[in-house]
C-alpha cells in the first residue's frame, strides 16, 4: 500500500526522497491507529508497530495497514519507545502516539524536509482534540513536539509519563509547519480517569528518581496550573471546554505531587488506578 521514495513533481519529472521510519507504540488502540497510519501513508518508508500484546483488533488493522508489527511486554512509555526506535531501519525517524495523525499542512512540510533534510531535528505543533472540538489556547496549544530527529543523536528521556525527546549532541532545530492532531479525550469521564492513571505513573517516576517533595508545592502547583492556563494562556476564550481543561490539569498536578508526597512518608509504590 504504503511507503514511495518518489513523489510526482509533473509528469516529467520526480525527485527523489529521503528515508524516513515511523515508529508507534500501541495497547488496545484499534479506534485510532487505522487514522494514524492513514495519515503517514504519504511520508513513511517503513512503519514499526512496537505493540504491548493488544487484546483488541489493533495488531490485525495495523498490518491490513501495511505496518511491521512487533510485540514486547510494556516497561514504560521512554522504554518502550527506545526499544521501538532501535526496530528502525532507517536513520531518520518520526515517532507518533497511536491516537496521533498528521494535518494536511504538516505531511506537506515533511515531504518537503525528506527532500534532503537539511536539520538533524525538527519541532512540530500539537493540537489537542477534546470532547468533539480541537482546543487552540490554554496549555495544549501550540504544545510543541521534537517528533522527527536522526535516530543516531536521540533518544527519549524525561520521567514517565512525560517522555520526550533528548538530543546526545548540539544542534539546530527547525520547526515544521503544521499539526500533529491529537485525538486527546472523548468525555469528561476519559479525561478524569486519566488522570488518576497518569498521576500515579508520574509521581512514582518522580519518587524512584530521588526527588525530594514538599508539601507547599502541593498546592501551588495546581494553582499555577489552571492560572497559567486559564489567563495566561487565554484558556478563557474557549469557554466551557477551556474551563474543564485548566480545572483538570490542576487537578492531575495536584494529584501527582500529592501522590508523590505519600509516596515518600509511606516509602512504598502507589497503585497504578486502572
Amino acid at each position: 500500500m504504503l511507503f514511495s521514495v518518489l513523489i510526482s513533481i509533473n509528469p516529467k519529472e520526480k525527485i527523489e526522497m529521503e528515508a524516513l521510519s515511523v515508529v508507534i507504540i500501541t495497547y488496545n488502540e484499534e479506534k485510532n491507529i487505522g487514522r494514524c497510519l492513514d495519515s503517514v501513508s504519504r511520508v513513511a518508508d517503513e512503519v514499526i508497530v512496537l505493540d504491548s500484546y493488544s487484546t483488541d483488533d489493533t495488531v490485525n488493522i495495523a498490518k491490513q495497514k501495511g505496518a511491521l508489527v512487533k510485540q514486547q511486554v510494556f516497561n514504560g512509555y521512554k522504554e518502550q519507545k527506545n526499544l521501538a526506535l532501535r526496530l528502525c531501519t532507517h536513520d531518520f525517524v518520526l515517532s507518533l502516539d497511536a491516537d496521533e495523525s498528521l494535518s494536511e499542512q504538516l505531511v506537506q512540510s515533511i515531504i518537503k524536509a525528506k527532500q534532503e533534510f537539511r536539520f538533524k531535528a525538527y519541532t512540530m505543533n500539537r493540537c489537542n482534540h477534546y470532547c468533539g472540538r480541537f482546543i487552540r489556547r490554554g496549555l495544549w496549544y501550540p504544545d510543541k513536539k521534537l517528533r522527527l530527529f536522526n535516530k543516531n543523536i536521540a533518544h527519549w528521556g524525561g520521567i514517565n509519563p512525560h517522555d520526550k525527546i533528548e538530543l546526545s549532541e548540539s544542534t539546530e532545530v527547525f520547526h515544521l509547519n503544521g499539526d500533529i492532531l491529537h485525538y486527546a479525550y472523548d468525555s469528561v469521564e476519559e479525561y478524569i480517569q486519566r488522570n488518576q492513571q497518569l498521576s500515579s505513573i508520574a509521581a512514582q517516576s518522580l519518587y524512584e528518581s530521588g526527588k525530594k517533595q514538599y508539601w507547599i508545592k502541593i498546592i501551588s502547583s495546581p494553582i499555577w496550573a489552571f492560572f497559567n492556563g486559564y489567563v495566561l494562556r487565554l484558556g478563557f476564550l474557549d469557554g466551557l471546554y477551556g474551563y474543564e481543561i485548566a480545572i483538570y490539569t490542576a487537578q492531575q498536578t495536584f494529584l501527582k505531587y500529592s501522590k508523590f508526597f505519600r509516596l515518600q512518608k509511606q516509602q512504598q509504590p502507589i497503585e497504578n488506578y486502572n
